[in-house]
């Protein structure tokens, strides 16, 4: 599954952990994380468990764009992204949205 193990590290990055505490959190070790990470392994879906519940991320930020929904869930989390912002800027990132749709339509 491409894609999974570039999340898996950013998830990891944002969360201010090495490789070595989290594969110690999920008890594997890291060099199984390195390589699943370069996508040279796959996770078996157990351990994929084990690495989000460590990360303390949703399954939506390791398997975004991975899996068919994964577009449905990206707009989601755009979607709550925008909500969170002041409704000024709110305005203006729609506005944004709106032309980008428009010319896409054409």
């Amino acid at each position: 599954m491409h894609g999974i193990g570039r999340r898996i590290q950013k998830c990891r990055e944002d969360a201010k952990m090495t490789q070595e505490q989290l594969a110690e959190k999920v008890g594997i070790s890291w060099n199984y994380l390195g390589a699943i990470e370069r996508e040279t392994k796959t996770p078996k879906l157990e351990t994929l468990i084990k690495i989000v519940n460590a990360l303390g991320v949703s399954a939506d930020d390791v398997l975004l764009d991975v899996i068919d929904v994964g577009l449905k869930a990206r707009c989601t989390k755009l979607e709550e992204r925008i909500r969170n912002l002041p409704e000024k800027e709110q305005k203006k990132v729609l506005r944004i949205i709106d032309v980008l749709i428009e010319e896409a339509e054409k």
